[in-house]
């Protein structure tokens, strides 16, 4: 079982920026696609962005193209979400995700199958 550690929340204000990083646990992380999640309070959560295992290839969300950026160092077992020109419906608790399958697919939400525990973004209007 991989072990997801997200780290880089926190308060801004509108415009801001901030960028996540999530530590993955073992030796196979650049076999795995990765992908960024967030869950808004009342809300389900969704798919914001994803990556192929060797960082070739990425989906977003439309609510973030153009804003985010998402990347990974499979040297270090690291994924990045660069957040720019933060809105406050960005609020929501970010969580990290590893694919379901070896070098499988990363545009969809049922695509991955392991979570971090979250960390907490909020911004300010």
């Amino acid at each position: 079982q991989v072990q997801l550690v997200e780290s880089g929340g926190g308060l801004v204000q509108a415009g801001g920026s901030l960028r996540l990083s999530c530590a993955a646990s073992g030796r196979t992380f650049s076999r795995y696609a990765m992908g960024w999640f967030r869950q808004a309070p009342g809300k389900e959560r969704e798919l914001v962005a994803g990556i192929s295992a060797l960082g070739g290839s990425t989906y977003y969300a439309d609510s973030v193209k153009g804003r985010f950026a998402i990347s990974r160092d499979n040297a270090k077992s690291t994924l990045y979400l660069q957040m720019d020109s933060l809105k406050p419906e960005d609020t929501a608790v970010y969580y990290c995700a590893r694919g379901r399958n070896v070098l499988g697919t990363y545009s969809t939400g049922g695509d991955y199958g392991d979570w971090g525990q979250g960390t907490q973004v909020t911004v300010s209007s």
